[in-house]
């Protein structure tokens, strides 16, 4: 085996150990409980409605393309995926030690797992948004981290709540409703800045799948619901607003 094409082997594997730990969490369960519900013993209001999680299989099936896309012999000269590999495999391991974490109830550590994760997703997001890629390039490795890190920048919002509510924070007097439609700003500022600054459609579209989630689930709570839906709108109008001006550049 060569020594250049190593890191296309342990992608595969990194690939594969996070597929199995998470099929794995809910086939067997882990420590005999689903991650959801896990996640239902938390009375916060920035969790959507359980279909929206079926987001984590658009995400696998995109990691799996990835990792075929990385696999094939025209990449084993390719310095920027020998760069990312091992930010991958972090984000990968951080993945895999969350889901322990989660299902065995520690759960102020699962926020360091989640950081992370975050963390690792950043890094190998700006590598790539600092190299020159074909559109290719985009398809099977951009846009797979896109996804990935749009979906986790939720996840991590979640998982702040989720461990303040565990210590019982009081939230500095403010009701749980306000903090979540706070936590909606918050998540769409972050969401308008990928536009303004990266024009990431596939990052965004994930807040608005996630935020209609959200104002599903939170249905009988009117700050909630309409914050929700009215943050997913302004994304989607700017969602709109950057497809229309990249076609045009591209007419």
């Amino acid at each position: 085996m060569k020594r250049d094409s190593r890191f296309q082997i342990v992608n595969i594997f990194f690939t594969l150990l996070t597929l199995t730990v998470n099929g794995l969490a809910n086939a067997l369960p882990i420590n005999g409980k689903g991650t959801g519900e896990i996640s239902d013993q938390f009375n916060i209001y920035f969790v959507p409605e359980g279909y929206v999680f079926i987001i984590w299989g658009v995400i696998y099936l995109a990691l799996l393309a990835f990792t075929v896309y990385q696999a094939l012999g025209g990449q084993r000269e390719s310095s920027l995926l020998r760069r990312i590999s091992p930010w991958y495999w972090l984000a990968c391991a951080a993945n895999s030690v969350w889901i322990f974490l989660w299902h065995y109830e520690i759960f102020p550590a699962t926020l360091v797992a989640m950081v992370t994760l975050l963390v690792s997703l950043i890094v190998i997001y700006l590598a790539l948004r600092n190299s020159d890629m074909s559109t290719v390039d985009r398809i099977w490795i951009k846009l797979p981290f896109s996804i990935y890190l749009g979906w986790i920048t939720v996840a991590t919002v979640a998982n702040v709540t989720q461990v303040l509510y565990y210590f019982e924070w009081a939230g500095w007097g403010i009701s749980e409703q306000t903090w979540g439609a706070i936590m909606l700003i918050v998540a769409t500022l972050i969401g308008l800045g990928m536009l303004m600054r990266e024009c990431d459609i596939a990052f965004n579209l994930v807040l608005v799948w996630a935020f209609i989630g959200i104002a599903v689930k939170h249905s009988d709570t009117v700050l909630v619901s309409n914050t929700a839906i009215l943050t997913s709108a302004l994304l989607f109008i700017g969602i709109f607003a950057i497809g229309i001006g990249l076609l045009r550049q591209r007419i």
